[in-house]
């Protein structure tokens, strides 16, 4: 094997790894690294990073948290949070410096584990399957890392939906019925096995978005779309019992917040942490309080029941709390111009990435979605594969598949042999 092929082990690994505990995600992080390192052809990844439109986003987060780093009192939890802020920039710089055929075998990675994860769980709950613990968070839920793994298979159904419509806009009846076919599943998986208020919100904008990312050009056409794709979701979805008591429950539990409960209900608790953090950041605009400095205001601040929180379930308002409305709009931007890269690219590349980005963008608005590594580690990963991908010429996803080979394997195109 040429050093230049061991990235794409690496990057395959990274994928294999989404649905697993943080540590071996962690494990895939560090094994890419040393494979980028050991491969050599950092010129030509540093340029690829220096022209891609994240580049700059990027830089502008990175270089105003070493800003407030360097200006802002320190905490016991200073070394943490900047780790972790940290590493959400090297995630979305590895997925970006990969190359097509690099990316395409991380995302076949993602695609195995996932379609073996949900056979997993069809098993699990029927005839039986071992309790292993790599697939706990998968199996049952236990925490940010099944949220993790139910926003996953999000990116899954979206991904499936927009194959699907394509499919059926190609007069491929029968592809398209395989690639609905995850739905229902996943949305079966979300609600039951790994409910997620969440995942079903994610999946409920996205897939309308996707519609619009498809037919934006052709307005009666996404106008039936809509109405027909808005029928078998409220009637298949919506009105089901099980939907509804979830969101019910959330008003009810936004309710009691205003009025003054105190609980550890997950909207009780996400009203009073965004609250309290806004007033961090009114209290001081400019440079928050600090890297790591959430923790102690909200110890001074929030309610004593909930005095153990370490995030507030808000990577926009967390980077802002600690970093000012500067550094707020630094991770908003980053987040907001990955969609807006995969929207303006009309193709089913860019409409896969858009689907991935929004849910990515989505599930940061309304819980740790990138600061807990147990969610960013996987889902930031996944979104910005995607993303690359949608910045390829061309059908940047062919292959994804690999071809049977019959007889000696063909001979590469010069354009693969570059990337290689």
């Amino acid at each position: 094997m040429q050093r230049s092929h061991i990235v794409r082990p690496a990057a395959m690994f990274w994928g294999l790894t989404v649905f697993m505990p943080v540590g071996v995600t962690y494990v895939a992080a560090l094994l890419l690294m040393i494979a980028f390192a050991a491969a050599g052809g950092w010129r030509e990844r540093a340029v690829r990073l220096r022209r891609n439109p994240m580049w700059w986003p990027v830089m502008a987060y990175v270089i105003w948290t070493l800003v407030i780093l360097a200006i802002e009192p320190h905490y016991p939890e200073t070394p943490a949070n900047l780790m972790h802020g940290l590493r959400i920039a090297a995630t979305v710089l590895m997925a970006l410096a990969l190359t097509r055929d690099e990316a395409i075998w991380a995302v076949r990675g993602f695609w195995l584990m996932g379609l073996a994860n949900i056979v997993m769980i069809g098993l699990y709950y029927t005839v039986g399957f071992p309790m292993w613990h790599p697939w706990r968070g998968v199996l049952t839920l236990v925490g940010n890392k099944s949220i993790s793994n139910a926003l996953l298979f999000t990116i899954m159904a979206g991904s499936a939906v927009v194959y699907g419509l394509k499919s059926l806009v190609e007069h491929r009846p029968w592809r398209a019925v395989a690639a609905f076919a995850l739905v229902p599943a996943v949305i079966a998986i979300i609600t039951f096995t790994l409910p997620s208020r969440t995942s079903l919100l994610a999946l409920l904008l996205v897939i309308p978005a996707a519609c619009v990312h498809q037919w934006r050009r052709q307005l009666k056409v996404l106008a039936l779309v809509l109405m027909v794709g808005g029928a078998i979701a409220i009637g298949g979805l919506w009105n089901s019992p099980v939907v509804q008591q979830k969101f019910a429950v959330g008003i009810q539990e936004i309710e009691a917040a205003q009025a003054g409960e105190i609980s550890e209900a997950s909207w009780v608790v996400r009203y009073y942490m965004y609250r309290d953090t806004a007033r961090m950041i009114i209290d001081r605009p400019l440079t928050g309080w600090g890297i790591g400095g959430w923790t102690e205001q909200w110890h001074l601040r929030g309610p004593k029941l909930l005095d153990y929180k370490n995030m507030p379930h808000n990577d926009f308002l967390w980077m802002g709390s600690q970093a000012g409305v500067p550094g707020l709009l630094s991770l908003l931007v980053i987040a907001l111009v990955a969609v807006w890269v995969a929207w303006r690219r009309d193709d089913l590349a860019g409409r896969l990435a858009f689907v991935a980005t929004l849910v990515m963008l989505i599930a940061t608005s309304v819980n740790s979605a990138l600061r807990d590594a147990q969610i960013g580690l996987a889902l930031l990963w996944v979104a910005m594969v995607y993303l690359r991908l949608a910045q390829e010429p061309g059908d940047s996803w062919r292959g994804l598949v690999p071809p049977r080979r019959h007889g000696a394997a063909p001979p590469l195109r010069a354009a693969d042999r570059a990337q290689n």
